[in-house]
């Protein structure tokens, strides 16, 4: 049981990234290859007329800030409950497949079905993503032991390599659905538009509501299988709700906005390093913590190549990798 001065900290922290989220997000209505003035910004919130501000921000600015929020929020969610599950400090839900399987998805709307419209592809995407998860967890759970991580890691590297294997062939052999992938291969805010956020919204809600459900199984399963039996928990339903939880939200996040690397790899990390392990402060951290790095990331990647911009997946890949790398060489990050 926490502490009472610890809890205090822990909600502290909360309230402190929360913050910093309301400012990064407002940095994001305003900041962008146009620079747009704090009183307009204001102005174009709380008092729209109708001009050429209120159109930018009404229309790109503000539906790329809350893609951000809810996607971050979603990746640094599932990333802490997949690193849980698993017990694998540099797990990511692309252990699934999801990554793999939205891919494939993506593919599938273009070459078959000849679909390039960008929000047609979020359905196949995420169908992928469910479908390619479902089979890395059946292969994983066979056996006595049921899905544990070993196998469920070793069942998503073979099943991901084999659908990753599929969609090069197509793609390969058709340079309309190559041109077309790649936009989306990138991971990128730029396209996020107010009707594929509320198509998403009722899958993050979801996704979002069984992550917080199973945070008492995790913790749980952090002692091992067998104490978590002790302790009460089903740990066959905990796993199957968590990697549910991983699908419903990362599965949905790459669906709508491309495959964005670091994020769901690196937040589990930061928010440890603050919160300590119980999952009863990382899961929150990391929700707040996600929508902070990838914000700030689409907003250094609208302003580092002016009048072009880089999208925010080249750049949470370049800022991700070498603070990832630090926090492994780290002894407590070693092992969860």
């Amino acid at each position: 049981m926490p502490s009472r001065g610890s809890a205090t900290t822990a909600v502290s922290g909360l309230v402190a990234l929360a913050i910093a989220v309301g400012v990064v997000a407002m940095l994001s209505i305003g900041v962008g290859s146009r620079f747009i003035p704090p009183d307009s910004v204001l102005s174009a919130l709380f008092s729209p007329g109708g001009g050429f501000y209120d159109n930018v921000i009404w229309e790109l600015r503000i539906p790329r800030t809350v893609a951000g929020l809810v996607i971050g929020a979603a990746l640094g969610l599932s990333g802490a409950v997949m690193q849980g599950l698993t017990r694998n400090p540099i797990a990511d839900p692309g252990i699934l497949g999801v990554h793999a399987g939205a891919a494939f998805g993506v593919v599938v709307a273009i070459y078959v079905f000849g679909l390039l419209d960008f929000r047609a592809h979020v359905g196949f995407a995420f169908a992928g993503a469910a479908l390619v998860s479902a089979a890395v967890w059946l292969v994983g759970s066979r056996g006595r032991d049921g899905a544990t991580p070993v196998k469920l890691a070793l069942a998503g590297a073979a099943i991901s390599a084999f659908i990753g294997s599929a969609t090069s062939l197509v793609l390969y052999a058709d340079s309309t659905a190559f041109d077309e992938f790649r936009f989306w291969s990138v991971g990128s805010l730029a396209g996020a538009k107010a009707d594929l956020l509320l198509a998403a919204a009722p899958f993050l809600a979801a996704g979002a509501l069984l992550a917080f459900g199973v945070i008492r199984g995790l913790n749980a399963l952090s002692m091992g299988a067998d104490v978590a039996r002790s302790l009460g928990q089903r740990v066959r339903l905990v796993r199957g709700a968590a990697a549910l939880a991983v699908v419903l939200l990362s599965g949905t996040a790459v669906a709508a906005v491309g495959p964005i690397g670091f994020v769901g790899l690196t937040v589990p990390h930061v928010a440890r390093a603050l919160a300590g392990p119980d999952h009863r402060r990382v899961l929150p951290y990391s929700a707040l913590l996600g929508p902070l790095v990838l914000l700030g990331a689409d907003i250094v990647g609208r302003v580092v190549a002016i009048p072009s911009e880089v999208q925010v997946g080249a750049i949470t890949a370049a800022v991700g990798a070498p603070v990832f790398i630090w926090f492994v060489r780290r002894r407590t990050v070693r092992e969860l």
